[in-house]
């Protein structure tokens, strides 16, 4: 796994993640607060040797972190598509508090120590890792947050032709416009790169409580296309062609056995993140 920027192997995709410091005050709401950085770390791991033996072998982060009172918090989530891969989320509210987290866990000797066994560990179930850095953009977002309860995300990247921001600002302009006048219900939370990416990338990040959302969003299409009207959906098609170079979607099922979660969102859903034994 990963302490961002803590382990030698670990360099990383598009949610949400909630800020550490959460105030309690939100744990009443059902969604959690959008943090401005977004770290993703992410881990392939060789085949046969995700799930059960992943979840050991994290789990030495995970003691390490909470025996140092560690205030960076993250959560994981595996793959339910794509190649098998473990994402660990990190949030913060700026650059600034990242890197004095880092300079915190360089400077726990105990934590470092605990780090690198663990490390050492997680290393021979992995066939490569990478990290990257996302800014959260809440004007491309709709009703963003991580969602008390959620089980899965939903996980889009996309890719910008060079030159052509504008199209894509447009673009998404349009989707938003649809989903609010269509769809209301509808969230996400969309960050665009910093750091790690090719350049020009973006993902989205949807929260789901259960696949029964996924049945949902298929069903409601048509409401979004009638809101769209065929103008807009000849303008939708347009705008497509012109800005975005690629794009893949994938399923993810959070893991709580593999996170390390902050205390807002234990106390949001404390059977989920620590169940009694």
């Amino acid at each position: 796994m990963k302490l961002p920027f803590a382990r030698p192997s670990a360099a990383l995709p598009l949610l949400l993640c909630l800020a550490s410091s959460a105030p309690l005050t939100l744990l009443a709401q059902d969604v959690l607060p959008t943090s401005k950085v977004l770290v993703v770390a992410r881990e392939f791991t060789k085949p046969g040797r995700d799930h059960g033996p992943h979840e050991k072998t994290e789990a030495g982060f995970v003691s390490a972190s909470a025996a140092s009172k560690l205030s960076s918090h993250y959560f994981a989530a595996t793959s339910l598509s794509g190649p098998p891969r473990a994402l660990f989320f990190y949030a913060y509210p700026s650059f600034a508090a990242m890197e004095a987290e880092n300079k915190a866990i360089g400077q726990d000797t105990t934590l470092t120590t605990a780090l690198d066994a663990a490390n050492q560990a997680d290393g021979d179930l992995l066939s490569s890792t990478d990290q990257s850095i996302w800014v959260f953009r809440e004007d491309m977002s709709l009703n963003p947050g991580f969602r008390v309860g959620a089980r899965l995300e939903e996980i889009s990247s996309f890719l910008v032709k060079p030159g052509h921001d504008k199209d894509w600002e447009d673009l998404v302009k349009l989707v938003k416009d649809g989903y609010q006048k269509g769809v209301p219900d509808s969230h996400w939370g969309m960050y665009q790169e910093a750091y790690g990416s090719p350049g020009d990338g973006y993902i989205v990040i949807i929260t789901m409580k259960s696949a029964a959302e996924i049945d949902a969003n298929f069903a409601s299409g048509k409401k979004f296309v009638d809101a769209l009207g065929p103008d807009g959906m000849k303008k939708l098609a347009e705008l497509e062609a012109a800005c975005i170079e690629s794009e893949q979607t994938n399923l993810f099922m959070i893991d709580p056995k593999m996170s390390y979660p902050s205390d807002a969102m234990i106390k949001a859903d404390p059977d989920f993140w620590k169940p009694k034994p």
